[in-house]
């Protein structure tokens, strides 16, 4: 058995109107500071996995920077933080290897870094290649600083690529949003991600949308159906283009897939490590005779905190949750859930779910032949409420 490491990395140049994740903008200091102390924590997760009950393979095989903006990071924090995971971890030769990137922050000796690291993949966060949509929310780039990007990556050997769009964002029309989607089609890039809008209300944009006010370009805001109709014209576009949906929010050609992302959805372990990073890990056998499956690890959101002792919670996860959560994350892939295989794990329990199932059914947010489970295209736009069925359904 093999692991994904997360490395979460809270950093930006500027905060996003709609976000309302634990990142923000520090100092160059800080950002070597909060290293020092990833690198400690990962080297201290052995002794993290024994007081927690489970598990921790010695072979990574998928390895995640996320944030935040990793970009920004010095090359030596960047070479310091690799240098103590392959340390720690037996990095499998073909793993995965994703740095999240924003636009206008991959300089040249960033580049060069990303290549020495060993990093094969990056994500882009570009959200709109209209320039006016991506000004609205904060963004700091343009369509041809992200092309540049785009550019200078390949030339560095870095072409497994993937590029985030948000549908939904202020000043969006079915115009621009058609132009941003044949935008990122003309890029070639093999992995693209759609999100639709979800404003978190402590988020800026969030609490003006409350207030009904006009700041942070919040009355530009397309509503609802809009969105909704933006995302199917994203699903119809890009799969007529070669890159098929695979999960919920994501398209790729054949082979490019984020394989660390479907750790999650498959249920396979990963370790996480910074600010609001979580962890899923195998039950050790000792925790298993007691009824644990997995253990859930989640690290403090407070960046300040951070630094403080004890900042990782555990939470086990029994049989029954393991089979709630097979349900309602093997259902964000197109591919779907076979019964079948969760008989084989689960026995029995599978059956409790045949109610929900069937209302499911019913309303056209699930399909089923035999085994095979898949969500609808509406099922799909409405996949909260399709999830939530799942949850406490045993009774």
């Amino acid at each position: 058995m093999s692991i994904g490491i997360y490395i979460s990395v809270p950093f930006c140049r500027t905060k996003c109107s709609y976000c309302n994740f634990a990142s923000g903008v520090f100092s160059a200091a800080q950002m070597g500071r909060y290293v020092e102390r990833l690198c400690a924590d990962i080297a201290g997760s052995r002794a993290l996995a024994a007081g927690s009950g489970v598990e921790v393979p010695r072979i990574a095989d998928t390895i995640y920077l996320g944030g935040g903006t990793p970009s920004l990071l010095p090359a030596k924090d960047l070479t310091a933080l690799f240098a103590k995971i392959r340390a720690e971890f037996q990095v499998a030769p073909q793993a995965e290897v994703t740095v999240e990137c924003a636009p206008g922050t991959i300089s040249d000796a960033a580049l060069e870094a990303l290549a020495a690291c060993g990093v094969n993949r990056v994500s882009l966060g570009v959200q709109s290649f209209v320039d006016k949509e991506a000004a609205a929310v904060g963004r700091l780039h343009t369509r041809e600083i992200t092309l540049n990007d785009i550019e200078g990556l390949r030339r560095v050997g870095i072409s497994n690529i993937n590029v985030d769009l948000i549908a939904g964002l202020p000043h969006q029309t079915a115009e621009s949003w058609n132009e941003s989607l044949m935008a990122a089609l003309s890029t070639g890039v093999p992995h693209i991600s759609v999100y639709m809008l979800e404003v978190d209300l402590e988020s800026r944009l969030g609490r003006e949308l409350i207030a009904g006010g006009k700041r942070y370009h919040s009355h530009s805001v397309p509503d609802d159906d809009a969105i909704a109709g933006f995302y199917e014209e994203a699903m119809v576009q890009l799969n007529a283009a070669g890159i098929p949906q695979y999960e919920i929010s994501n398209f790729a050609r054949a082979g490019f897939e984020s394989r660390h992302n479907l750790k999650y959805w498959h249920r396979q372990p990963y370790f996480g490590f910074g600010v609001d990073a979580h962890s899923m890990l195998p039950a050790s056998d000792q925790s298993r005779q007691q009824g644990t499956e997995a253990v859930r690890l989640a690290t403090t959101d407070s960046f300040d905190e951070f630094f403080a002792a004890a900042q990782t919670e555990a939470f086990p996860v029994s049989t029954g949750q393991a089979l709630e959560e097979s349900f309602f994350l093997g259902l964000r892939l197109n591919r779907g859930i076979d019964l079948c295989e969760l008989r084989k794990h689960f026995g029995a329990a599978v059956e409790t779910y045949d109610p929900a199932i069937a209302e499911l059914v019913d309303a056209g947010m699930l399909s089923r032949s035999g085994d095979l489970l898949q969500l609808t295209p509406r099922g799909r736009l409405l996949s909260n409420e399709v999830f939530a069925m799942f949850v406490g359904a045993d009774g």
